[in-house]
């Protein structure tokens, strides 16, 4: 009988500890995630994260690594829009779509998006000198213009054509897939590189000749 009083103390007292722990733990849990909540009090809130390709891809991680020998030929600078459950492209303008059809677009969010080319390249047929330049679009449903501009340091999209150097149209189409954050990649290319722009289901591909 003593021996069964005394287990059964044990198990009172390993369940007061289990259930005091566990306790202990989810309050640490929930202190953490409050202050992972808190407002950062230098800089505000961005639900359009800055995002920088390179080409060739990766490029710092292989130059600190010394595994890849290439020069750098192409940086890319842009803010990542999220879907959010929204319709991105259509006929209608914002709210009911994100992105209307036919009108300017600045391929991302908060300041305009910048492409610097460290040597010259071609694209469709058109010289583009080294240097450094806004790029932004027009999107159709079947194809999007894709213009180069000298115009720099500007935040959101302030199109000023006579500073515009190239305008190329490339086909845009539907994926099966449904890309949550807008996304701009570099990938090799046998002439090149191509750079990949995808948002939702939509897919365009921008061919970049050295």
């Amino acid at each position: 009988m003593p021996k069964l009083l005394l287990l059964l103390f044990l198990n009172l007292l390993f369940a007061s500890c289990f259930i005091s722990c566990n306790s202990i733990n989810t309050n640490q849990q929930e202190i953490y995630k409050r202050k992972m909540e808190e407002p950062n009090p230098y800089v505000a809130y961005d639900k359009s994260p800055m995002d920088i390709s390179y080409y060739p891809p990766n490029y710092p991680l292989l130059k600190m690594s010394g595994s890849n020998s290439d020069i750098l030929a192409i940086r890319l600078i842009y803010s990542r829009p999220q879907k959010n459950g929204r319709v991105i492209f259509g006929n209608q303008a914002p709210p009911e779509n994100v992105q209307q059809y036919g009108t300017y677009w600045r391929m991302g969010a908060n300041e305009a998006t910048e492409i610097e080319f460290f040597k010259p390249v071609f694209i469709k047929g058109q010289k583009i000198d080294k240097g450094r330049y806004t790029i932004y679009c027009i999107p159709y449903q079947d194809k999007w213009n894709i213009v180069f501009n000298t115009g720099l340091f500007s935040w959101g999209l302030h199109t000023d054509s006579t500073k515009d150097i190239a305008k190329v149209e490339i086909p845009a189409f539907k994926t099966k897939k449904n890309v949550e954050y807008f996304t701009m990649v570099f990938q090799p290319a046998p002439s090149g590189a191509k750079l990949i722009m995808a948002w939702d289901d939509i897919e365009a591909v921008l061919p970049i000749s050295f």
